[in-house]
């Protein structure tokens, strides 16, 4: 027997093709912004094209990076400031791979949502295509994954998954040796890491995300939601250089666990926490917070986002080239040949 039920469609079950072509079209011209040596296809085919070779490699090593934004997602949902979370994303994978010694190359993004929004996803993906900008690494690809059941509302997330390259024998961590500095780099901000907390202490403090904030002119939102630093063409010209033996880019963990990473066994370090400024965010969340130092120093970046570690000897050598990219390169401490972190001065 025939049923009178009207046919299903794929739209109807919540999924819509043809926005995602579109999205597609929509991103082409910021996509095709990132190109640089060695892009080999373009967006829209089933997979992307890469040639080492054409990007001036001899003889390369692959290193590959994936990260996310975590719940720093949810403030620019609620806030809806979707601009600059790709830049964040971007920023996570490839601040990881500089680490490796590597360069960045291309970046391939997944976006996944519970209904397709074309205004609000082509911003979130020319937010990724400025962040491909600023790292000199191709946008080649990538999956928009729309899932009805899955994200309810307005809700998406991201992942992002970066590739890059050096010259076999280049890679780092290197030589470290006990009285190597720490140069500091200062971060834009939070940065990707610490957002649960972070939600956890406005929702307390009874501030709006779209109020004044306490501690600058900015809204609150805005003032979280300042895009990660991209680290890439300072760190790059630097271990150009030949006298960086390693770089610990400061994420989850913070500043306690993230350059111990990239030490030998038998070495430690000492940070003076005296020789920068905290910057007024993390002041206000330790102090909002009641947030003790050393879980401040877990948590957050608390103001440095890149360690560099040269000899002695060479510090003058990498400041140049880093004094080209920032105001203030800190000094915060040493290797040592005891094992752990040890603190002096005080974070707040």
């Amino acid at each position: 027997m025939k049923s009178n039920r009207t046919g299903l469609t794929y739209a109807g079950a919540g999924v819509n093709i043809e926005a995602g072509n579109k999205l597609i079209e929509n991103i082409k011209p910021a996509a095709k912004k990132t190109s640089r040596s060695g892009v080999a296809s373009g967006l829209g085919g089933f997979g992307a094209l890469f040639d080492l070779k054409g990007a001036g490699f001899v003889d390369p090593i692959l290193v590959s990076a994936t990260d996310g934004v975590g719940t720093k997602l949810r403030i620019a949902i609620e806030a809806q400031k979707l601009d600059t979370i790709g830049i964040d994303l971007v920023a996570m994978c490839v601040n990881d791979l500089i680490c490796q010694g590597a360069e960045p190359l291309f970046f391939l993004d997944y976006f996944a949502t519970g209904n397709l929004d074309l205004a609000k996803g082509t911003k979130i993906i020319n937010g990724i295509a400025e962040g491909c900008s600023i790292s000199n690494c191709a946008l080649i690809g990538g999956e928009t994954a729309e899932m009805p059941g899955i994200y309810s509302g307005e809700d998406f997330d991201l992942a992002g998954f970066s590739v890059g390259a050096f010259e076999r024998g280049c890679d780092l961590p290197s030589a470290i040796n006990a009285g190597d500095l720490l140069l500091g780099l200062p971060s834009s901000g939070i940065h990707s890491n610490g957002f649960s907390l972070v939600r956890k202490i406005v929702e307390l403090s009874g501030v709006n995300y779209n109020s004044q904030c306490p501690f600058s002119d900015n809204t609150m939102a805005d003032e979280l939601l300042i895009p990660t630093e991209i680290y890439v063409k300072p760190c790059l010209e630097a271990i150009g250089t030949g006298k960086v033996g390693g770089l610990a880019h400061i994420t989850g963990g913070g500043i306690t666990e993230n350059i111990i990473r990239i030490l030998k066994p038998g070495q430690g370090l000492e940070i003076d926490l005296g020789t920068w400024p905290l910057p007024p965010v993390f002041e206000w969340l330790a102090s909002e917070g009641s947030v003790d130092p050393l879980e401040m120093l877990k948590t957050f970046n608390c103001g440095i986002g890149m360690v560099l570690i040269v000899p002695a000897s060479s510090k003058i050598i990498v400041k140049n080239i880093l004094e080209n990219f920032y105001d203030q390169i800190f000094e915060i401490g040493i290797v040592t040949e005891a094992e752990g972190v040890s603190f002096s001065g005080a974070l707040l």
